[in-house]
């Protein structure tokens, strides 16, 4: 099974096994990679070119251009889990706004 978002094992994002780094300190110097807006940014696109791809495919299948059902449903089921592991990442991103509205200072 393939990574739609490509984070698994991409040696640029982070460490070993495709984890982030330990982020550093804000005095500490420059940061070495690109910053989490970035890939954030990079993978949305993705998704939604993943789910353009598989709406053009299918379009293609109905209208008769292609007929490789086998590959239109691998699109399909490709972008609908880039999707799902983007709506993850979201839910998460909101748990942790909520954890720190949460917090006493």
């Amino acid at each position: 099974m393939s990574d739609p978002l490509g984070l698994i094992g991409n040696s640029s994002v982070g460490g070993a096994g495709g984890l982030p780094s330990t982020p550093k300190l804000p005095g500490a110097g420059q940061q070495d990679g690109p910053s989490f807006k970035d890939v954030l940014m990079q993978n949305i696109e993705q998704v939604n070119r993943l789910q353009q791809d598989a709406e053009m495919a299918i379009e293609d299948l109905v209208t008769g251009r292609r007929d490789d059902v086998d590959q239109v449903m691998m699109a399909k089921q490709k972008s609908d889990l880039a999707f799902q592991m983007l709506l993850q990442v979201r839910n998460k991103m909101v748990d942790a706004y909520e954890e720190i509205k949460q917090m006493r200072v």
